[in-house]
């Protein structure tokens, strides 16, 4: 089977709003063994939206919608789907009770707009919604069965586990396959280069499909397996996971779709170990990507943001004459940052960052895009010094900050 996939409403055509939603979707319907074949954005235009129904009814035969199910004027989904339809919008009673329950259960009084989001196209059936008022649907459009869900991220994913995959399911019958996926996620290489070392894998594994996804600055491998019977498709998903590892090495992190941090986190704790960072140039981004990981307190003691100079002398112990002799940006002032960090929280490693992040304050000697990454460990302490071709703040801030935590994750796992 193939499906389809659209996004609608003026502010995902424009841009105005990432459409991270077609991306959930899609990864979803393929697990369960349905190519997608397209992803599409319209934006609030009747007309527009019933023809792309129209086309989209000839083509495919699932199609996920989000968006266009609210109370306003440009939510307009449904009346977009009975036109294409050449049926009326008729009031559904399942639909309104399940809202009048939505507002009861809150003690909020139902306003009279919502009670638009109960009418649904002549022979559709309802989606409920257990998380806001916009109940989704499903109807068939010539050979095509439509699927609307709301736009709100965690609405639509409640609704596609509990309804519609479930349905996807019932319309694959006999035709069920599995679909296996691997997310090989790797750090320090780019994509381009990583596709170069894989370019041989389908010969050797023609049943495997390769794919890539960059989130910047980590490079995932995404291995898909397809087919009827699970058991063998792990076991030849076994031979390949090996034929990829080997091709990257230490630059791989996960294996199983974990974050670096998340990577990190477990290490330190798995080993009964505790961390400490100082920050410049990240300003908190280390420390905020540490812990955002759920239990981080287990293993994360101490954060200081210590910009200027003075509160590296004051703060972490920097010595005057180090930062009068290397600078602020020097593999010296980061090695006794780390130190001071580790010193004050008691901590068994210490993780210090400073550099220039840019766009200005570049240097020939320490051009922008410099990180300079200080590790104090029970073993002592080392200072790295990386240069970076990125011209935008944002982009070398999440640069340097990964490449600190992931010189730990080397140090935790002894690779470096």
């Amino acid at each position: 089977m193939i499906a389809e996939i659209l996004a609608t409403g003026d502010e995902i055509r424009s841009g105005a709003l990432v459409d991270s939603n077609s991306a959930y979707i899609s990864q979803k319907i393929e697990e369960v063994g349905v190519e997608v074949s397209r992803h599409i954005s319209v934006g609030d235009d009747l007309d527009i939206l019933a023809s792309t129904f129209k086309e989209i009814s000839n083509r495919a035969q699932i199609a996920v919608v989000t968006g266009g199910l609210g109370p306003t004027s440009d939510d307009l989904s449904a009346q977009a789907a009975a036109s294409a339809m050449g049926v009326e919008l008729v009031l559904d009673e399942e639909a309104l009770k399940s809202m009048e329950a939505f507002f009861i259960k809150r003690n909020l009084p139902m306003g009279v707009s919502n009670k638009k989001q109960a009418f649904l196209p002549v022979g559709s059936r309802i989606i409920h919604n257990p998380l806001g008022t916009a109940p989704g649907f499903y109807i068939k459009i010539n050979k095509c069965s439509f699927f609307f869900l709301p736009g709100v991220p965690f609405e639509m994913k409640t609704m596609l586990k509990n309804t519609v995959l479930l349905k996807i399911n019932e319309l694959l019958g006999d035709n069920r396959q599995t679909c296996i996926v691997k997310t090989i996620s790797t750090f320090g290489i780019t994509e381009s280069a990583a596709g170069e070392r894989l370019a041989g894998l389908t010969d050797l594994f023609p049943d495997i499909k390769l794919g890539f996804r960059s989130k910047f600055p980590v490079i995932q491998i995404k291995l898909y397996l397809y087919g009827k019977d699970e058991e063998k498709l792990n076991t030849k998903m076994k031979a390949v996971e090996p034929y990829v590892l080997e091709k990257f090495g230490k630059k791989v992190f996960s294996v199983n779709d974990t974050s670096l941090e998340a990577v990190v986190g477990e290490l330190l704790r798995s080993k009964g170990l505790t961390l400490a960072i100082a920050e410049s140039c990240t300003g908190g981004l280390v420390s905020h990507l540490i812990t955002n990981q759920p239990g981080s307190s287990d293993y994360f003691l101490f954060s200081g943001v210590t910009y200027s100079n003075k509160s590296k002398i004051n703060l972490l112990g920097v010595s005057e004459k180090t930062l009068e002799k290397y600078g602020a940006v020097h593999e010296e002032t980061a090695k006794e940052m780390a130190q001071g960090a580790r010193r004050i929280a008691g901590a068994s490693h210490g993780i210090a960052t400073t550099g220039i992040a840019g766009p200005g304050g570049g240097t020939e000697d320490k051009p922008v895009g410099t990180i300079c990454i200080g590790m104090a460990t029970p073993d002592g302490v080392k200072g790295y010094t990386y240069n970076f071709p990125f011209p935008k703040r944002s982009m070398n801030k999440i640069i340097f900050a990964m490449k600190a935590i992931d010189l730990l994750r080397l140090e935790l796992q002894k690779a470096l």
